[in-house]
């Protein structure tokens, strides 16, 4: 599962041997009208048509995924750039959760920043960091990204699963490494290193399955 706001491009490098396992992905669904984070996995757990599939998810994706281990019987849940308990949010986060400060971020004014910026700006980078956020980042209602913010600071974990796989990036400006528990850090790695690092990605994924497949058969 993406990340707030991603489609499933951003697995596009992502590489498993397909002898062994198949991709399947989830897109965000448009949350309906107060609709809990409870109620939204519900939805998202129609979509998963496998028995007992490993789940893994990219930041606010990496949280859903969490949330349906809680409802449906999994192999094991892989999270990437994301959070295993609200301990681990940066502290504008936990802020932002005591003073509700969720209904004040300007969602409607995404797109409008973005085609503003490029227009205004000329740096060559930046046209293209707009291109990537075009190309990836397509889930932009107001309601979905009102809602998406709220249920991220609003988060509990409540009966936190007892056994979750997290690859981090070293230099998460989201999430910051020094905050994450029980991880596997890659020094340099950013918020989006699911795009830029996928090599070191697809390695420590196969190290997990791997690794997880040796012990069940010698057991």
């Amino acid at each position: 599962m993406p990340g707030m706001a991603a489609n499933c491009q951003i697995f596009e490098n992502i590489k498993l041997d397909e002898t062994k396992y198949a991709f399947h992905y989830i897109e965000w669904l448009e949350p309906l009208m107060n609709e809990s984070l409870e109620e939204y996995t519900l939805r998202i757990c129609k979509e998963i048509k496998h028995e007992n599939p490993i789940l893994i998810g990219v930041s606010f994706g990496g949280i859903i995924v969490q949330e349906i281990a809680k409802r449906i019987k999994t192999e094991k849940v892989i999270i990437i750039s994301s959070v295993k308990d609200p301990s681990e949010f940066p502290k504008r986060i936990q802020w932002a959760k005591k003073f509700k400060l969720y209904h004040f971020f300007p969602t409607t004014y995404v797109t409008t920043i973005e085609n503003l910026s490029k227009k205004i700006v000329s740096s060559k980078k930046i046209h293209h960091r707009i291109d990537m956020y075009r190309k990836y980042l397509t889930m932009r209602s107001k309601n979905y990204l009102d809602w998406a913010f709220k249920n991220i600071i609003l988060w509990e974990n409540k009966n936190p699963l007892k056994n979750v796989f997290h690859l981090h990036g070293g230099k998460d400006h989201i999430f910051p490494a020094e905050r994450i528990q029980n991880a596997e850090i890659l020094e340099g790695g950013t918020h989006v290193m699911v795009l830029v690092n996928a090599r070191w990605i697809n390695k420590k994924l196969n190290e997990i399955l791997e690794k997880e497949k040796y012990e069940k058969e010698k057991l």
